[in-house]
């Protein structure tokens, strides 16, 4: 058992003295650090590498109230990196154990786990927090809870009450490459602003998988996409998991034979995985690098005791040690945060689906399954909705359609829902001429 009252002296220090890096408005005194420990409601987003770091840093900084969520359970392979869990715990929610292992050896911390999707919880839930952090491999959870965030902002007269702004501190990792950000939603830059910065998706053509393939990868894809379903060597319309010692070790025989008929070698088991999981390698001195760099800004944010990071770091130690930091820019039409409605840009002969291939391929908008609305004359009219099924197959039909045929002029209104955003995205169609 830690006990606090051991270990607060530094940061007892830094809140009760001025010093070089101390923030122009603040005012040492005892009654921070009692602020810290019992009103800052701290929300961790993720307890996987990076969540089990930020969730012991925090606690070691004094923060007393923290809460945890994450979606997962336990694999042998997390064992690796994330600290907070054993043997024993596999198969057991990760927020659940992970607040259990800190609760038990941090005395006066308490953590609260919730086993959910973030999506799983509404706006007044995330009100309650003072300060969210980050520690997500999902791009498309990050820009929904940046959106989250943003639908909570108030303006008054076009004025953003700063009341209504909770900080969002991300951090991701890839390798021995990592970041760390701070954003104050609708202030700095958003998740959205810079959303041309995360990796795209790693897509083969299928052209090269079926007839010409060159790397390993091609070869597991050509099982995993081909194979499979032509073979359902388990069940008929069994789908993979990438969990499945048996679909993975059926993927890989089957891919080392492939790449044999073409003398490709590098096909590994762990490569399987990898690329049926879409696995993005993590180091765990990355994972304590970027944590501790987003748990000192928010302790910054939470005490005003120095001046937050303006406002996006970057570490790499590939080949040796590189970090510098850079402020990021809003955009001024952020489809997020700008407040303005995104010009659509379409010819009249468009068809739908062309539409919403822009939405889902365009690295602006990198939507997910796009659903369309549009406001005539006040009212709202389905253009294409994914889900109920009864709906999707009614509306179907509207896909093959043009513009012209939907009856869609120029300045007129679509409202466009997707898994990317919690709230839907308002667009003025523009026809060009």
């Amino acid at each position: 058992m830690v006990d606090w009252g051991e270990r607060w002296g530094e940061v007892r220090k830094l809140l009760e003295r001025p010093g070089p890096f101390t923030h122009p408005d603040f005012e040492p005194s005892p009654d921070t650090l009692k602020m810290l420990q019992e009103n800052i409601k701290v929300l961790i987003i993720g307890a996987g590498g990076l969540g089990c770091e930020l969730l012991k840093d925090l606690a070691l900084m004094g923060f007393t109230n923290l809460h945890v969520i994450d979606m997962d359970t336990i694999d042998l392979s997390n064992l690796n990196r994330q600290f907070l869990f054993r043997k024993k715990d596999i198969g057991r929610p990760k927020a659940e154990v992970a607040a259990e292992f800190i609760n038990q050896r941090i005395k006066d911390c308490k953590v609260t786990p919730y086993y959910n999707k973030i999506q799983d919880f509404d706006d007044e839930f995330y009100r309650r927090f003072h300060v969210l952090v980050c520690g997500l491999d999902s791009i498309v959870a990050r820009r929904w809870i940046n959106g989250m965030l943003l639908s909570l902002l108030n303006y008054e007269d076009g004025m953003l009450d700063q009341s209504s702004v909770i900080p969002l501190v991300d951090g991701g990792t890839e390798g021995f490459k990592g970041n760390a950000r701070v954003i104050l939603p609708g202030m700095t830059s958003c998740i959205e602003c810079t959303l041309d910065l995360f990796p795209p998706q790693v897509n083969f053509p299928l052209c090269t998988i079926a007839h010409t393939p060159r790397l390993p990868e091609h070869c597991i894809e050509y099982v995993r996409i081909l194979l499979w379903p032509k073979e359902n060597p388990f069940s008929e319309d069994l789908a993979i998991d990438g969990d499945d010692p048996q679909h993975i070790n059926w993927i890989f025989e089957k891919a080392q034979k492939r790449a044999a008929e073409y003398g490709i070698s590098g096909v590994t088991y762990r490569l399987t995985q990898g690329v049926i999981k879409r696995i993005i390698p993590a180091v765990a001195s990355t994972n304590a690098v970027i944590a501790a760099a987003c748990a000192s800004e928010v302790f910054k944010l939470a005490t005003s005791a120095c001046t937050p990071m303006n406002n996006y770091c970057v570490f790499n130690d590939t080949d040796g040690i590189y970090t510098y930091t850079y402020e990021q820019e809003k955009k001024d039409d952020c489809v997020a945060c700008s407040q303005v409605p995104q010009a659509l840009e379409v010819n009249l002969s468009d068809k739908l689906q062309d539409v919403i291939n822009m939405l889902t391929e365009s690295p602006q908008y990198q939507m997910k399954s796009p659903g369309l609305q549009a406001m005539v004359d006040g009212r709202t009219r389905s253009l294409y909705l994914h889900s109920p099924a009864s709906i999707e197959e009614k509306l179907r039909p509207n896909l093959k359609k043009t513009i012209e045929e939907l009856s869609l002029r120029d300045g007129m209104e679509i409202a466009v829902a997707d898994v990317t955003s919690p709230t839907t995205i308002l667009f003025k169609i523009k026809i060009k001429s």
